[in-house]
């Protein structure tokens, strides 16, 4: 692939990215400002109190990890503290991992990839 291109694809996936995310914080903020009004300033899990310039730590949690699911009634949200909120991913995660089948699935993140993979054929390439 000529180098222009690639600046091309690059340049391209970084709009992307970009556009993904801008459309993710107009979306969050929609439904945290929904929650806020619906649900008292308290974490629901530490009972945590917050107001005034605090009232940032107070993250929206979707209980069944679907950011997509936003009913009006805020029924799948709970206001967590970012440290509550932390808590319960990594509880999740550790979930996910023993869960029945766990080893068989691609580790988070890796998408499947070995990025070992082609390491054996490079390092012939260079001798």
């Amino acid at each position: 692939m000529p180098p222009t291109q690639k600046a091309t694809d690059n340049e391209r996936l970084q709009q992307i990215v970009a556009e993904a995310r801008k459309h993710r914080q107009a979306q969050e903020k929609t439904y945290r400002e929904r929650a806020l009004k619906l649900f008292p300033w308290i974490c629901a899990r530490c009972g945590r109190e917050f107001e005034g310039k605090r009232l940032k730590e107070l993250t929206v949690h979707h209980k069944d990890h679907n950011h997509d699911n936003n009913p009006p009634d805020g029924s799948n949200w709970e206001l967590l503290c970012l440290y509550c909120h932390d808590n319960e991913h990594s509880r999740q995660e550790v979930a996910d991992a023993y869960a029945p089948g766990a080893a068989d699935r691609p580790a988070a993140g890796g998408l499947g990839d070995n990025p070992f993979a082609a390491l054996g054929a490079l390092l012939k390439d260079k001798e």
